[in-house]
């Protein structure tokens, strides 16, 4: 008898998922044809830039239809299920409610691996091939690797630059902004050159400012040792996979690039997790709605309220009001309390 109702209330759940996730897939595209639309139609790419663009974002879309089709699916099948009184022939058989949710869990699992793979190495490079994409649409260079705000800071002095652009992505960068601190002197220029082979920063018309001297400009170039590594600036987070960001945090980061990075590699492993949470909490709440109209009403709840916690959780995380990995998982958290409410309920 269990195993029969078992593959009963799978079938039944898992009919309803492939509609959800067909059903979610679509919106998104259709959201992303829409943004996009325009600018294919003003720059008139040839077919093979536009499908590679969308087969770029598609792994995202990807990753968030598979989740979201989880509530959708267990919510309307357990609707339909209490419509049709099939809950109420299997309860009056002796059947405990919650032993209809636990077999849930396995198919879900199943997709939270399928999302972590797909988080932790598809969706990097897709968004990093998104960008790209729309470069060639456009008929534009790439911009150069670019970091802002670069400080080394050795015994005695200071060495800052507003910005650093490896345009050729060797040994040589151009920098902007440049002050140099050297116990009590202190250089300025608008333009210099890093020649990371030699060691050396190489600054244009420099001014020259002493304790107790005006300030001078030095004429042509001035050369300063500087003894840092010349590295690629630190990517954007949500680009990079799960062994980059790893290693990426070996780096000398910003308490906010830090953060971002925590964050990210954190996210990578409470969001496949969020199929069985949102399976314990969707097959608690659907065992005591007893019509559709309700059930619709519980999914755009339900995916409204993880929105809102899934969207402001980073924000909280990066400006370090939120330790990162708990801003990861509090989403998760959350619908756990849930599922433990109504679970208790259901005792």
């Amino acid at each position: 008898m269990p195993s029969i109702l078992t593959r009963f209330v799978l079938r039944e759940v898992l009919r309803w998922y492939a509609a959800g996730a067909a059903l979610f897939l679509t919106l998104q595209m259709t959201d992303v044809l829409s943004t996009t639309v325009a600018k294919l139609l003003t720059y008139h790419p040839p077919l093979w830039k536009a499908v590679a663009a969308f087969g770029a974002i598609l792994p995202t879309i990807l990753n968030r239809t598979l989740v979201l089709a989880v509530p959708f699916a267990i919510l309307l099948a357990f609707s339909r299920m209490q419509r049709d009184s099939e809950f109420k022939a299997i309860l009056a058989a002796g059947v405990r409610p919650l032993s209809l949710v636990w077999p849930l869990l396995l198919p879900f699992a199943l997709v939270g691996l399928i999302a972590a793979y797909n988080a932790g190495t598809l969706v990097p490079a897709g968004l990093k091939q998104w960008d790209r994409a729309w470069y060639r649409i456009y008929e534009q260079t790439p911009p150069p690797p670019t970091q802002e705000h670069y400080t080394f800071a050795p015994a005695g002095a200071l060495y800052y630059a507003s910005r650093v652009v490896n345009a050729e992505g060797g040994n040589r960068a151009e920098l902007t902004g440049v002050m140099v601190q050297r116990g009590d002197e202190t250089l300025t220029a608008t333009t210099g050159i890093w020649d990371a082979k030699a060691r050396t920063w190489t600054l244009q018309n420099a001014w020259v400012v002493r304790p107790g001297e005006p300030p001078r400009q030095e004429t042509g170039t001035l050369v300063l040792p500087q003894r840092d590594t010349l590295q690629p600036p630190p990517a954007e987070a949500k680009q990079l996979s799960n062994a980059q960001l790893r290693a990426a945090l070996k780096r000398e980061l910003s308490p906010t690039q830090r953060r971002d990075y925590l964050y990210q590699l954190a996210t990578r492993v409470a969001d496949p997790v969020t199929p069985v949470v949102f399976a314990l909490a969707a097959g608690a709440l659907g065992l005591l709605i007893r019509n559709r109209a309700t059930a619709f009403a519980a999914v755009l709840v339900f995916i409204a309220s993880f929105y809102i916690l899934w969207s402001t959780a980073p924000q909280l995380a990066r400006a370090g009001a939120m330790d990162p990995a708990l801003a990861a998982w509090l989403p998760n958290l959350t619908f756990l309390l849930l599922a433990g409410v109504l679970a208790w309920r259901l005792r």
